[in-house]
């Protein structure tokens, strides 16, 4: 991968044209319309800030497993170990949500705009079916080769680009007036205003924050870009820009695309009270030619197809990263890798398992997203955390990009906001994540104290070590780079 590829990895992840529209309802049935402009600045705000530490850190360290070899380095051990079991969980939470989220789109785009298709009887075994042959096609694409997957993620990335500027331009064309100030204005739509959504409250800040999760949910998954280190070509440079760019560039093509779907509708309140449906409803009662309506219903409906299987992707290297150092039960299946397609097909397949399982026990979308947020956003701190504590002491050795007086501040409110997120994930109606939550803190508990803490070595963290792995790669580099000029 250049540097391009890396980016679109990171950038198909994020699809703002996948959270930015289905979690729409999840602040502006909170907070209206203030809570999805201005939330969408504060979330995406955060988001860089968060970026920025993994950035420096991915420069140092630019590795398949990424968070969890971060975490290991700098915290050790067990540390690591705990961060790739709370990231590989986000990770899962991205594919399921998002897949769901395509799954929903394409019942209400495809099958009921354009088609007229009446799908409200749908329910529980419809979605599961759409979504194993969804998974499962991802998994095969990306069974094939990085080459493939690497097409279609650079197609997503032009993609994304493309659709958000005809949805942006179709809205502002089809809006009545244009009345900036309600960017700004925040009106409580919780309870049955919004279409009971968000459960009534008339704690407006409460509100706002409950409605954070569009952008948080959304402007996830940037760590695909460090999760492709080894196959990407200077990485110590190519991926924290990866990083960096996919962050800003979701922040500001999305920021733009929400401000216009906000300025188009007609009248705030009956927005609000159609709930979840409010965007299909609204797209669908544009005043624009039918073929451009058609054209967003389709590339919205592939764009987040492509972005769930960019997530397979970045998934799967984190499963063959963490079971290439014998961190996971039956690491032997998962770290395996095809002589044909040099891809890990174990860890691929074992990732459309999981999340196709994960949209199981929680068929509703809100419940993966926020999962989705939470978890990851998680993962993302701890080894920034680690970081915090080791800059200067036995973390000495730093990549091209460096934050400088920078990097501690930073850390702190990366760790501050991710405790804040975890308050905002497990409020009603997303309390279901309790439940996860403590089920993975068990699970590895047992795992731990039971396996693991023995068994377990942990990945290269000596300079040695670590030479020798990079040797080792560099090997299987050459390899397939002869075979394909042979």
């Amino acid at each position: 991968m250049h540097g391009f590829s890396n980016f679109a990895i990171a950038f198909s992840i994020i699809c703002i044209l996948a959270g930015g529209i289905t979690s729409f309802q999840a602040a502006f049935s909170a907070a209206g319309p203030g809570g999805v402009f201005v939330g969408w600045i504060v979330g995406s705000i955060f988001s860089m800030v968060i970026a920025l530490s993994m950035a420096q850190i991915a420069s140092a360290y630019p590795t398949a497993g990424a968070l969890y070899h971060w975490s290991s380095l700098l915290g050790g051990r067990g540390w690591g170990w705990a961060t790739a079991f709370v990231n590989l969980l986000g990770l899962i939470f991205v594919v399921a949500s998002v897949n769901v989220g395509a799954y929903d789109l394409f019942t209400s785009l495809i099958l009921g705009n354009m088609f007229h298709i009446d799908t409200s009887h749908w329910g529980f075994w419809q979605q599961t079916i759409a979504v194993v042959l969804i998974t499962a096609s991802q998994g095969a694409f990306n069974h094939m080769g990085i080459r493939t997957t690497t097409r279609l993620t650079d197609f997503s990335g032009y993609l994304i680009f493309f659709i958000a500027i005809v949805l942006t331009i179709a809205m502002l064309v089809g809006a009545q007036h244009y009345d900036v100030s309600r960017l700004f204005t925040f009106i409580n739509y919780s309870g049955k205003a919004g279409g009971g959504v968000v459960p009534h409250s008339g704690n407006l800040f409460y509100l706002f924050m409950l409605g954070l999760l569009l952008p948080l949910y959304t402007i996830t998954g940037f760590d695909g870009a460090a999760h492709t280190s080894e196959e990407t070509v200077n990485a110590r440079r190519t991926v924290p820009r990866g990083i960096i760019n996919s962050v800003f560039w979701s922040f500001a093509f999305g920021l733009v695309m929400e401000a216009a779907i906000l300025l188009a509708m007609p009248d705030l309140g009956k927005a609000a009270a159609q709930g979840g449906n409010v965007f299909f409803n609204l797209l669908a009662g544009l005043p624009v030619i039918l073929p451009v309506k058609y054209l967003l219903y389709v590339g919205i409906v592939v764009a987040n197809y492509l972005c769930a299987l960019a997530g397979v992707t970045s998934t799967s290297r984190m499963i063959f990263a963490f079971a290439r150092d014998g961190g996971l039960p039956g690491h032997a299946i998962w770290r395996r890798v095809s002589p044909t397609h040099r891809t890990p097909v174990g860890a691929i397949w074992l990732t459309a398992v999981l999340s196709v399982a994960a949209t199981l026990y929680s068929p509703a979308f809100a419940a993966l997203a926020a999962g989705c947020a939470m978890f990851l956003y998680i993962s993302y701190a701890m080894p920034v955390a680690a970081g915090l504590f080791a800059e200067g002491k036995t973390w000495t050795e730093f990549g091209p990009f460096r934050l400088g007086a920078l990097s501690k501040p930073l850390a702190v409110v990366s760790i501050i906001g991710v405790f804040v997120l975890i308050y905002i994930g497990i409020q009603p109606p997303n309390d279901i994540l309790i439940t996860y939550g403590l089920g993975l803190i068990v699970l590895m508990l047992v795992l731990w104290f039971g396996v693991a803490r023995v068994r377990f070595p942990g990945p290269p963290i000596s300079r040695e070590a670590i030479a020798s792995r990079a040797a080792e790669i560099a090997a299987e580099e050459r390899a397939v780079h002869e075979g394909a000029g042979g």
